[in-house]
């Protein structure tokens, strides 16, 4: 029995639709850093986590070419801001995130060729406890992720926001990943394995206009918001573009002490339809 874990968001659907019908296959549904916790303890094979795990730790592989990422506006990750972000000093972390976190912290201090649209001076990072609310912190600015940064962004009271990802492509010409089917060390996917990946990738593409209107059902979201997100905002695929960018991500984290730079994972190749 296969042991996958994947997020309990929308942004996961594409990717796993159907798993947990796939025999020898065992799906759990938490939050990213609920994912990431299992996944180093053991108790998960393979799950659908932030990609910085990839460089914290050695002989972690991941399945090549599929991912959640985003080339440009990505709507269920945004830094709300109470001022100006040019004016922001103090940043809360979602804690649900590492990836998400990651990113923000590397735009911020690294800058990736210039300081155009982002804070003048240093920032401070306010680290919620799991489970916090991070808008509950006395900070400029805010870090959410997953449906709950899909549903306040698109509500008509929305704060003003700074797009990391969107950021990431501007500056590095690169999509950002923000999770990858990440298998542990010492796991091997049998053929029959990675064939149900492949069509839950498979049934997730075919089913992205329903998933879009049971969203907009649920959460009282216009139709074509949640449509727009899965189909033109999240990168599901990101083929031959994946592995540079985690590199590239990689290397921007671990020179801030965020990620360990000699860790290289290695890709699973296996057959999936484009």
């Amino acid at each position: 029995m296969l042991r996958v874990g994947s997020v309990p968001y929308l942004v996961g659907r594409p990717l796993d639709e159907g798993l947990e019908r796939e025999p020898g296959v065992r799906l759990e549904r938490r939050v990213p850093a609920e994912l990431v916790a299992r996944l180093r303890a053991g108790e998960l094979d393979v799950a659908l986590v932030s990609s910085i795990e990839l460089f914290r730790a050695p002989g972690y592989r991941y399945l090549d070419g599929l991912g959640v990422a985003g080339e440009g506006h990505v709507a269920s990750v945004q830094v709300f801001l109470r001022r100006d972000i040019e004016d922001v000093r103090t940043v809360a972390l979602d804690p649900a995130s590492r990836a998400a976190a990651t990113l923000v912290r590397v735009l911020f201090e690294r800058r990736l060729g210039g300081d155009a649209g982002l804070p003048r001076n240093g920032v401070a990072w306010a680290e919620v406890a799991g489970g916090g609310d991070p808008r509950a912190v006395a900070a400029d600015a805010w870090l959410r992720i997953g449906d709950p940064a899909l549903r306040e962004y698109l509500a008509a009271d929305a704060p003003p926001v700074f797009n990391p990802s969107a950021e990431w492509t501007s500056r590095t010409g690169l999509p950002f990943v923000f999770a990858a089917w990440i298998v542990r060390a010492g796991v091997d996917l049998a053929p029959e394995h990675l064939a149900a990946f492949a069509r839950a990738r498979g049934l997730g593409r075919e089913r992205i206009d329903a998933l879009a209107a049971e969203a907009a059902r649920t959460w009282n979201l216009a139709e074509a918001d949640c449509r727009r997100y899965l189909r033109d905002e999240c990168l599901y695929e990101p083929g031959a573009r994946m592995r540079p960018s985690l590199l590239r991500f990689r290397d921007e984290a671990a020179a801030i002490g965020l990620a360990r730079a000699d860790c290289t994972p290695e890709p699973v190749e296996f057959a999936h339809v484009a």
